[in-house]
């Protein structure tokens, strides 16, 4: 699975901060619940237009991220 099908970054948006497939959830908002200690379920019962696919992307996108600014301070 590639995020690059799920997260979407638009202008006027959030910002322009990465959201879930255009909608106004960003993925800021995804890795916080996770890191608050909700779960993958309770996520998706609480937000009914995200599926498992999406925080699986949110969670790649914050790698990705991770690994080119490491690369970048190398």
């Amino acid at each position: 699975m590639s995020y690059l099908n799920r997260i979407t970054i638009e202008a006027g948006k959030r910002g322009g901060k990465p959201c879930i497939r255009g909608l106004r959830i960003t993925v800021y908002d995804v890795l916080s619940y996770l890191a608050s200690g909700m779960s993958t379920q309770e996520i998706l019962s609480d937000f009914p237009s995200l599926a498992k696919e999406d925080i699986l992307a949110s969670l790649e996108y914050a790698a990705e991220r991770e690994r080119v600014t490491l690369t970048a301070s190398a």
